[in-house]
């Protein structure tokens, strides 16, 4: 099957013209030896099928990261019958002329798409397209993908796709882009949008902090809303329906205690029974999805509008600090609605040393959102102070935490390159795909794996063991931090679902001190079982303990300070 690569810089729309090209059949995979994620789709030309491929966004052929090694490892893959569609953002012909005069001297069928061709009536941007296609000596075809305009005269114009006809002297090649734009390219003037004016607002430091701050308010309400609401009516319909049906099912079928207890649990308690068919398969499916799909489409719409590059800008100098760059936010911004979205999103991160860096802030930094909706409900009656205590502790000791790793961990930050675009509306079809494909991600990734903590977990509960190492760890602990004995049951549940296991603090009777270390403690000390597989699988057995081993040190000795303190 031919392959038809769709290469060009990042933000030029590829995604959405992906969209256009490829309908609703799409796979996304990581590049082999890689992090690096692609999507793949099909098309039907009459009779002939094409493979499309969505090559991750480069701006040279001469690759600064792994994304762009991907990109060019690709190209170099690819047979000299595939086709590359090299799709050009129309309002930035200069920039992206660089990378497709690159393409125009390798052995392989070029076809390039000047899409946002609609923002150049708004930018003052008029743009001879038959000139540019005979200079070029390609075909170029205008394109919007949001409305799909140009889209069906690309798909017919494919096989008119030429290789080999720019020759230009490596050196001169800057001068030679320059000479076709002024060619081809005219301009006039045009008055500013709101959009334009709204760019500026974002990304300026004294406007841009306080913008982004509203911005993730919203972000946070917008998520727990969809979040929350889609657990109200997963819970009842798995409680309701769901646990009599496999509850009675098993225990006809499989009278035999062990069996019965592996698949059901000891308990009949869904959250406390570690039951392979009950809490196996409510902790992702119930707790952990509806958050992970509400993230995910509100971080898809933040992306497709253009405002994440401005957050990283943003936030970089401060992130490099701790030893990683902007777009070290993204994670942590996933991580404050469900730590595994947080983890998963660490691939977009170059090296190991970032990684590990991003994931401690991510788990240290902040409660997900079940976890601080509990902890508003138990500690705000004593006064919104010791809500902002609490944060403030968790801020301020997941900061000091990656500056300490910062020094440790050898290696440097790499700076940040990014393309910040122009504010758009998004395309719904594209921010749909994109979205399914992301929870596909994490239901062919993730789910598995916790099911397979959760049965592990089942046996040890079981046999008992859980109860020999909750009493040997949890007593000592307790003590520590001036907590009342029982609360060992709490931290093993902690495990499980962070957000029960503070709502379980409700019957102690906790005055406001000990709430207030029970609640660091409890957010900090161990990642909730879900998370702990993702940690295993994106950063392999040794990372993941080390970063368990710091957490658990930390949450000890912050909580026994605290308990010292106040």
């Amino acid at each position: 099957m031919k392959k038809i690569l769709l290469m060009g810089n990042p933000n030029v729309g590829k995604s959405v013209i992906f969209s256009r090209l490829t309908g609703v059949d799409v796979i996304a995979s990581n590049y082999p030896g890689t992090t690096v994620e692609f999507s793949r789709g099909c098309l039907k030309i009459g009779e002939e099928k094409f493979e499309v491929i969505d090559v991750p966004g480069t701006y040279s052929l001469d690759a600064t990261s792994r994304a762009e090694e991907v990109a060019v490892e690709m190209l170099q893959n690819s047979a000299n019958d595939d086709i590359v569609i090299n799709i050009i953002d129309s309002t930035n012909l200069e920039r992206n002329l660089n990378l497709t005069l690159q393409l125009l001297k390798r052995d392989i069928p070029v076809i390039v798409a000047l899409n946002f061709w609609d923002e150049t009536k708004h930018y003052g941007i008029s743009i001879d397209v038959k000139e540019l296609e005979k200079i070029l000596g390609v075909p170029v075809v205008a394109t919007c993908g949001r409305t799909g305009e140009g889209i069906k005269e690309l798909v017919n114009r494919l096989p008119e796709a030429k290789s080999k006809t720019f020759e230009f002297i490596e050196k001169e090649k800057w001068h030679e882009i320059g000479n076709v734009v002024d060619r081809v390219q005219k301009l006039s003037h045009r008055h500013h949008t709101f959009l334009d004016r709204l760019a500026e607002i974002s990304i300026q430091p004294l406007t841009g902090i306080p913008f982004a701050l509203i911005i993730l308010y919203l972000t946070f309400k917008t998520v727990r809303f969809i979040g929350e609401g889609l657990i109200s009516l997963l819970d009842p319909l798995f409680n309701n329906y769901y646990l009599p049906f496999i509850s009675n099912t098993v225990t006809n079928i499989l009278p035999v205690k062990f069996l019965h207890d592996l698949l059901l649990g000891t308990t009949p308690k869904v959250m406390e029974s570690f039951g392979l068919l009950t809490t196996g398969l409510y902790i992702p499916f119930v707790v952990v999805l509806p958050y992970i799909f509400a993230f995910y489409l509100v971080l898809s719409l933040l992306e497709d509008i253009g405002y994440l590059p401005r957050l990283a800008i943003l936030l970089d100098v401060a992130l490099h600090k701790i030893g990683v760059h902007g777009y070290t936010t993204i994670p942590i911004l996933l991580g404050f609605g469900c730590k595994v979205p947080g983890i998963l999103a660490t691939r977009i991160l170059e090296t190991e040393r970032e990684k590990i860096i991003a994931t401690v802030l991510i788990l240290m930094s902040a409660p997900c959102m079940p976890q601080t909706a509990m902890i508003i409900s138990l500690v705000g009656p004593y006064g919104t102070r010791y809500l902002i205590l609490i944060f403030a502790i968790l801020f301020l000791i997941s900061v000091i935490s990656g500056f300490i790793l910062n020094k440790i961990l050898k290696g440097e930050t790499p700076e940040l390159f990014v393309e910040i675009p122009p504010y758009r509306v998004p395309y719904l079809p594209a921010l749909i795909k994109k979205l399914w494909i992301r929870v596909k991600v994490f239901l062919r990734e993730s789910v598995p794996l916790i099911i397979v903590g959760v049965f592990i977990v089942g046996i040890l509960d079981v046999w008992g063991i859980t109860n020999h190492i909750a009493d040997f760890l949890g007593k000592p602990i307790v003590s520590i931090l001036g907590l009342p004995g029982e609360i060992i049951s709490v931290m093993t549940l902690g495990f499980l679902r962070k957000d029960i296991s503070i709502a379980l603090l409700t019957p102690f009777n906790l005055n406001i001190k000990q709430l207030i270390i029970a609640s660091v403690f409890l957010v900090m000390y161990l990642p909730c079982i879900a998370t702990f597989f993702t940690l295993l699988k994106e950063l392999g057995v040794k990372n993941t303990l080390k970063i368990i081993s710091i957490m658990l040190l930390v949450a000890i000795l912050v909580s026994g300070l605290l308990n010292l303190i106040l």
